[in-house]
C-alpha cells in the first residue's frame, strides 16, 4: 500500500490502548531538554519544512538540544550531509546545529531524548510506539486529514489527534480545532514574516498580479482559482498573471500567464513587487504567503473562512466569498484602487512588530511550560 505511514507501524499504534511509556513522561524542572524530531525528509522549496526549522533553531537559541529523525515509508534512505548542502544552497533553511539521521524503529531515538514532537501525521506514529518515556509533543501546521478524500489516510491522520500528544499549533485555528474536536492539549504560536525578505521597494504603479498556484495540492484551491483568473483575463488583460508554486506547464489554462514554478526564497521579493495582488486559496490552515504578499505590498485575496480568519484578521487582507466570480471581481477591484500605492505602503508597515522572533518566544514558553510538567 503507498500510504505516507508505514503499514505496520499504523497497525501496531492502538490509541485506545496506549504504551505504558506514555504514561508516565519525562518532566525536566530546569535547564536544557533534549528533543528530537521526527520528520519526512525536506526538499529544497518545502515551505513547511522551512519553517520547522525556523522552530527548531529557537529552541536551540533558548538553550536546547535538538536531534532530527527523518522517517520515511519508502526505500529512500537520506543522506545528512546531502540534506545539509541542500538546505544551504535552497536559501530558505537556517543554519542549525542539530545531528540528523534517519528513524530505525527498532532502536528508536537516543536515550538521552526528552521529548519527542511529532511534525507531520505519519510521525505521530513512529513517535507514538517509540520506547522512550520522553515527553511527547506535536508540531501541527495544518489540518491533515483534511490533506486527502474521506478514506483510509483521513482517518489514519485524524487518529493521530487522539494519542494524547501535548500540540503546538500555527496558528490559532488549529488550536482550538485540535482542543475542542479531540480533546488535545494545546498551544499556538501566532503567525508572522520575516521583514528582512518581503518589504516594499517598488512604490510605481504595478501591472501584474501572482497567484499561488499548486495543482497537486487540493486545499489550495487551484481550479478555482483558475476560473476566476480566466474571467480576470478577461476583463483586464493588460495585467499581467504570474503562476508560482509548482510548474504548471502540463495543464491547459486558457489566457496568458507566466508559469513561474516553484521559486526560490530569495527571488520572491521582486516578484512580490511587480504585483498589486496575489491570490491564496486554503481550504485548511491559512497559509505564510499573505503575510508575505502584504510585507512587499501586495493585497492579499483570500477565501473567507474560520480557517483563516482565526489565523489573522489583518483589515488589509481581501477576504471575499469561495465563489469564482465574486474572486474575480475582487481581484479587478484591487487592481483599480486608485490610492494603491499608499495602501501597498501601509499595510507593509501594519506587520511591524509581527516577527518570527516573537512566535518563537511564544513556542519556546509553551514547550517549556509543558515540559516542566
Amino acid at each position: 500500500m503507498d500510504m505516507a505511514v508505514r503499514t505496520e507501524d499504523a497497525l501496531e499504534a492502538d490509541w485506545a490502548r496506549p504504551p505504558v511509556q506514555l504514561s508516565s513522561p519525562d518532566t525536566v524542572k530546569s535547564g536544557e531538554v533534549t528533543i528530537a524530531w521526527i520528520m519526512s525528509p525536506p526538499s529544497a522549496n518545502s515551505g513547511g519544512h522551512q519553517n520547522l526549522f525556523r522552530f527548531i533553531d529557537f529552541a536551540e537559541k533558548a538553550g536546547h538540544i535538538c536531534k532530527v529523525y527523518f522517517y520515511t515509508s519508502t526505500p529512500v534512505i537520506v543522506n545528512p550531509k546531502d540534506m545539509r548542502a541542500m538546505m544551504r544552497e535552497s536559501g530558505g533553511y537556517p543554519d542549525v546545529r542539530a545531528s540528523m539521521e534517519m528513524l530505525d524503529r527498532r532502536k528508536g531515538v537516543d536515550d538521552s531524548v526528552q521529548a519527542i514532537f511529532a511534525t507531520g501525521w505519519e510521525t505521530a506514529y513512529p513517535a507514538f510506539l517509540d520506547k522512550s518515556t520522553a515527553r511527547r509533543f506535536y508540531f501541527v501546521q495544518d489540518f491533515e486529514p483534511g490533506f486527502y478524500p474521506l478514506g483510509s489516510e483521513s482517518i489514519l491522520a485524524e487518529n493521530t489527534y487522539r494519542f494524547g500528544f501535548h500540540g503546538i499549533t500555527a496558528g490559532g485555528w488549529l488550536s482550538q480545532k485540535l482542543h475542542d474536536e479531540y480533546g488535545m492539549k494545546t498551544d499556538h504560536f501566532d503567525f508572522a514574516v520575516e521583514r528582512s525578505l518581503y518589504s516594499v521597494t517598488n512604490t510605481s504603479p504595478r501591472t501584474e498580479i501572482f497567484f499561488y498556484a499548486r495543482p497537486v495540492t487540493p486545499r489550495r484551491g487551484f481550479e478555482i482559482g483558475i476560473m476566476a483568473l480566466e474571467e480576470f483575463a478577461a476583463r483586464k488583460p493588460e495585467i499581467t498573471i504570474n503562476l508560482a508554486g509548482y510548474d504548471v506547464s502540463r495543464w491547459k489554462i486558457g489566457f496568458p500567464h507566466k508559469n513561474l514554478a516553484g521559486v526560490d526564497v530569495p527571488a520572491l521579493n521582486e516578484i512580490y513587487n511587480r504585483c498589486a495582488a496575489g491570490l491564496v486559496i486554503s481550504a485548511t490552515n491559512m497559509s505564510l504567503l499573505p503575510l508575505e504578499l502584504m510585507s512587499a505590498g501586495v493585497a492579499p485575496v483570500v477565501n473567507d473562512a474560520p480557517n483563516n480568519r482565526l489565523v489573522s484578521d489583518n483589515p488589509y487582507i481581501d477576504y471575499v466569498a469561495s465563489s469564482p466570480g465574486a474572486i474575480a471581481d475582487r481581484l479587478v477591484e484591487v487592481v483599480e484602487r486608485a490610492d494603491a500605492t499608499e495602501r501597498a505602503v501601509a499595510m507593509s508597515e501594519s506587520l511591524d512588530g509581527l516577527t518570527w522572533e516573537r512566535s518563537g518566544e511564544q513556542f519556546v514558553d509553551a514547550f517549556e511550560r509543558a515540559m516542566r510538567g
